[in-house]
């Protein structure tokens, strides 16, 4: 072969090395994509799985703790719905001043529990026959509410409160709210878990609130 046979055999020979690292690069590129893309769908896929319920029951230091004992249920936030200010504080909230509710987001396991699970253990759990109050806690801000986020929910929770009415069990009307879940937006930090955090302060005002013995004279001994 001529040396200006080399140099041409040269030239083909760098130009398929090229053209082999270009489509390397750009399978590699494609691969990363799909693998991302993937990761993107099997975290919204388990996203999905996840159900969601919003209870006020009063103070909600209270309402997290009786969820918190659930089986079934991932985890519990402390907040405000139902209001019209964006981004309440507490203070604002606890005032009246925003029209919103102390409640818990309950998450949680369906494959462990659901929502007519989470209804029946909310129940034993509120003063359902005192108006705009729970406990020693007073006003709208603390009235006791399901907040249903969708058509299902709100169906198992007619069907559990009309359950409840017809049982007999009180000659008292029932006022727990259903109404239709809004914004929920998270409390400030310190309130979250504050029955893990501050396990003395919180025994101290459930206690001093009454909340245990309000519930024993409604609902009887826990069995």
């Amino acid at each position: 072969m001529t040396i200006s046979n080399l140099s041409i055999f040269d030239k083909k020979a760098r130009s398929a090395l090229s053209m082999a690292l270009l489509i390397f690069v750009v399978l590699a590129a494609c691969g990363q994509s799909m693998a991302q893309n993937t990761s993107v769908v099997s975290n919204e896929r388990a996203e999905s799985v996840v159900g969601v319920a919003t209870f006020a029951g009063g103070c909600f230091w209270c309402t997290e703790a009786d969820f918190d004992k659930i089986p079934g249920v991932i985890s519990t936030t402390s907040g405000f719905i139902g209001g019209t200010v964006t981004n309440p504080t507490y203070e604002q909230v606890s005032a009246g001043k925003t029209g919103h509710v102390e409640a818990v987001q309950v998450r949680f396991d369906p494959a462990k529990t659901n929502f007519a699970k989470l209804l029946a253990a909310y129940w034993p759990t509120i003063d359902p026959l005192t108006p705009n109050r729970q406990f020693c806690d007073s006003g709208t801000q603390y009235r006791s509410v399901i907040f249903y986020h969708n058509a299902d929910q709100r169906q198992q929770a007619e069907a559990s409160k009309a359950a409840l009415v017809s049982s007999g069990r009180f000659t008292q009307p029932i006022v727990t709210e259903l109404l239709p879940a809004t914004v929920f937006y998270p409390a400030e930090e310190y309130h979250q878990d504050f029955h893990n955090k501050n396990p003395i302060r919180y025994k101290y005002y459930r206690y001093s609130c009454g909340r245990d013995a309000r519930l024993k004279q409604i609902w009887g001994n826990k069995n």
